[in-house]
């Protein structure tokens, strides 16, 4: 796959959903970019993601994340009133409930996270923009 073509990834189980987690992180995403849709039962991220697959390295690009089937959202300890604040997704989790359902976690730097329950994985993750230049490389420390 060369740097210019989109990624767009389909995630129905665990191992999809690994693949997924690891193109999203460190994803950044405004508060004001997730929305919740109860009626459609889902929840549509826009983000820009780090494309650690990207061969130059340094790249972001603007990407939208869906997930379907969605009965339930909750947030914990994240800044849901201020629709500017900046959230860096660290992973993507899936704990099975009644199959095929069961809790999708979006976990985010500083502890906060998004929980959906959902009838089954149904999540879409696809490119919308062409990549940029990243102002920097995302850096994770190793506890000793």
């Amino acid at each position: 796959m060369g740097d210019a073509d989109p990624l767009r990834l389909l995630a129905e189980d665990d191992e999809d959903l690994a693949i997924l987690s690891a193109a999203l992180q460190d994803a950044i995403v405004r508060v004001g970019d997730v929305s919740w849709e109860p009626g459609g039962r889902r929840l549509t991220l826009e983000l820009c993601r780090y494309c650690w697959e990207s061969v130059e390295g340094g790249k972001r690009v603007r990407a939208g994340l869906q997930l379907g089937g969605v009965l339930r959202v909750r947030a914990r300890d994240l800044p849901q009133d201020v629709p500017d604040a900046m959230l860096e997704l660290l992973t993507l989790d899936f704990a099975p409930g009644e199959a095929p359902g069961g809790t999708l976690w979006l976990r985010f730097a500083g502890g906060g996270d998004l929980r959906a329950e959902v009838e089954c994985v149904d999540v879409a993750l696809a490119d919308l923009t062409p990549a940029w230049t990243a102002r920097r490389t995302p850096r994770h420390t190793v506890d000793a």
